[in-house]
């Protein structure tokens, strides 16, 4: 994609409008500026398939009320180390930045603390949420589930979400090591860009709605996105659905819907792991290990045609720094989009050159 199409924003101008669009629908400048910081960076880190090219989805449901502007959380369990958090249907973000503060505080306590989430919605990219806890000295698992994409393994109906996950770690005077992926061989978001960048998609993401390859993100969206590693992915995809959905008293198979829906309730549910470094070792001797850890993987010999290597997380963070340096190009599409829910919302569009 040349420059021709695409444009450049500030990150800071770009995270001040979506929070003005939140604001537009009623939501409260803390909360506006959470759901605004997770979309931002998400394209920060080069993932534009969970970025602002979602505004006009969430922006939808929040206007439809399938998504609260307001915030209301509550407990059906408080346990010590465990709780279960009802999100009241409030901003996707919103409600997993307080469950994962919430973890932490649990861990704090108690060594470990697990939070699990009913009547969410979409939240954008766990690593979001897991690098929060890596900061404050945990090791933290985030699970999410969500509108159903796959077919079970042999199946020709959508019944399991991409249903990602993460865990990051802290690293020392390095960046947090962190895993973030879903359960597809590719998060549906990928293929919706490739959609609007009017680019074919590899053979392997997708299926056509008859169970055939196809390279159009059109038909791959009119069909099912496929595993990662085949009946690996799906199983894994399942006990996530388990583990966020049945677990919390949320939804979960085709009871969840995704942020692509305008009107319906998510019902997404998610569950954080937090684990607190100290309860288990000292944590500059942590650091310390994971130091030499990073420095290990990074001393490996390079494969033929390969300049460094990258510990899990790190390409995101290179990412960030060479576009705050930079500023973010978006596609013509995407800002097109922006412009659509800056006319319906009121608001001044974002500058871009």
């Amino acid at each position: 994609m040349n420059d021709a199409t695409r444009y450049r924003v500030n990150p800071d101008a770009l995270r001040a409008f979506v929070a003005e669009v939140y604001r537009s629908v009623g939501a409260n400048t803390e909360d506006a500026h959470v759901a605004a910081d997770a979309m931002v960076q998400a394209d920060l880190w080069g993932h534009q398939s969970h970025g602002v090219l979602r505004l006009g989805w969430y922006y939808a449901r929040l206007r439809s009320g399938a998504m609260k502007a307001s915030t209301s959380l509550s407990f059906p369990v408080d346990a010590g180390a465990v709780a279960v958090m009802d999100g009241g249907d409030s901003i996707g973000p919103v409600v997993g930045r307080a469950a994962t503060l919430d973890a932490i505080r649990r861990a704090k306590a108690h060594g470990i603390g697990a939070v699990s989430v009913r009547n969410s919605n979409h939240f954008g990219t766990c690593m979001y949420f897991t690098r929060m806890a890596a900061k404050d000295g945990c090791i933290m698992l985030c699970m999410t589930n969500g509108g159903p994409n796959m077919a079970p393994w042999g199946g020709l109906k959508k019944m399991i979400g991409t249903n990602p996950w993460s865990v990051a770690a802290p690293a020392g005077r390095y960046e947090p090591m962190v895993m973030d992926v879903a359960n597809s061989g590719v998060a549906r978001g990928k293929i919706f860009l490739a959609q609007m960048r009017h680019e074919p998609i590899p053979l392997g993401w997708a299926v056509d709605s008859r169970g055939r390859p196809t390279t159009d993100p059109v038909e791959g969206l009119k069909g099912f996105i496929l595993p990662m590693a085949e009946h690996k992915g799906y199983a894994i995809g399942t006990m996530v659905d388990v583990l966020s959905g049945v677990l919390s008293g949320s939804g979960c198979l085709t009871d969840v819907h995704g942020p692509y829906d305008p009107v319906n309730r998510s019902r997404a549910g998610h569950l954080m792991i937090a684990l607190n470094v100290a309860a288990f070792q000292p944590l500059d001797e942590f650091n310390a290990r994971m130091e030499r850890y990073v420095e290990a993987l990074k001393a490996a010999p390079l494969a033929e045609g390969v300049d460094e290597v990258f510990y899990p997380g790190e390409k995101e963070t290179r990412a960030q720094q060479t576009q705050l340096e930079e500023g973010l190009w978006l596609p013509a599409d995407t800002i097109a989009g922006l412009d659509a829910v800056a006319a319906e919302a009121n608001v001044k569009v974002v500058a871009r050159d």
